[in-house]
This record gives structure tokens, sequence and C-alpha cells, in this order.
């Protein structure tokens, strides 16, 4: 399975420094139940989504941008904390003494990173429709890493759409049968004018 990439900005995540600690960071890197418009579907994050990976203890990483050469944090060292509680998947992050720890002490209390996103492969998710639109309702998650970033990203939807409902596909199929037998239509009506023209 691929990675997916969610995101959540700091005033919803309630991400902040520590008291009187501009070494810790903590917050949610994500929340339970709230939808995310994702175009051509909804998708929220149901509780007990992260229960099984943290109880596998599985190691994460804290990354600066979804870097892998940018660590902050991880779990199997002690210096980033993951529970899951009724609000969602709090985080806590002890910034190391490095220059991209200080940097991103700096940055954030200066405005200019402002997000957090994690990254995840889904191993259970169910789809209903709501309100006429299709509504992803993830259950379940390999937790991979959760990143401070400046521009959040909703990435590989598309591995999403590959697990919408069977109709879902179809109606898309549909559609490019049409737009490929229109197409073939037009194509021979201008060779059979090409040919008439010739005649």
């Amino acid at each position: 399975m691929k990675n997916e990439i969610r995101a959540i900005d700091f005033d919803t995540a309630e991400f902040r420094f520590g008291d009187h600690d501009k070494r810790t960071l903590e917050g949610y890197a994500s929340v339970f139940g709230v939808p995310t418009d994702l175009g051509r579907f909804s998708e929220t994050i149901q509780q007990g989504a992260f229960s099984r990976a943290l109880s596998e203890n599985q190691d994460v990483r804290a990354l600066v941008d979804h870097d892998s050469g940018r660590i902050i944090g991880r779990t199997k060292n002690g210096t980033l904390e993951l529970r899951e509680d009724n609000r969602g998947l709090f985080t806590r992050i002890e910034l190391p003494d490095t220059q991209d720890g200080r940097d991103m002490a700096t940055l954030i209390s200066m405005g200019y990173l402002d997000a957090m996103s994690f990254g995840f492969t889904v191993q259970r998710d169910r789809w209903e429709q709501v309100d006429g639109k299709q509504m992803r309702f993830i259950e379940d998650v390999d937790l991979m890493d959760v990143s401070v970033v400046a521009f959040p990203q909703y990435t590989s939807t598309e591995i999403a759409l590959r697990s919408m409902p069977d109709e879902e596909f179809e109606y898309g199929e549909m559609l490019a049968t049409d737009k490929i037998k229109n197409r073939f239509k037009l194509l021979t009506l201008g060779l059979k004018i090409s040919s008439w023209g010739k005649q």
C-alpha cells in the first residue's frame, strides 16, 4: 500500500509550545470526526483509527515537511509521543538541539510554520453516501510519520478513490467510455467530410 498524507492547521490541531518551553511542541496531528472535502469525496478519521498502530508500538518519525532526512523526533527513542484520546491523535515532540530543531522552534514561534501533517497507509475504511456525496470513513491505519509543514498537503487521494464503491467507478468508467465514443464519432465524421471533399 502507498502512503497517504493529510494535514491540519495549528488552530484546529491546538498545537502550541509547552508551558515556558520552546523545545516541546504538542497538540493534535489528527482530529476525529472532522470532515475534509477532497473534491470527489469527503473524508473523516474515525475514533480508534490509530489504536492498533499505537498498541503495536509502530516506529513513527516526526519530520520536517515529510523529509526523511530531517528527523526532529521518533517514538522509538521517546522524543515523539503519540496517544489517542477522545479528540484525536495527541502528539508531543521534544525538539532536538540540532539546526532543524532550533530552526523549527524559531519558525513556529514566528508563524512561518503553522500546520501539521501525517503520513499513513489505510488498513480499513468504509464508504457511505452523505448528502448526495461519497464520504470515506477511515477506521484503521498504519502510521508512518507526523510532520510540521509550511504548505498543508492532501496528497494521494487517488489511492482513496481506488477503494471507492464499485458504482462510483462504474459511473466514472461510463463517462470515460462516452468521451472516447464521442471522440471516435467526431474523428469518423471528420474523415467522411475529408473523403467527400476529395470526390
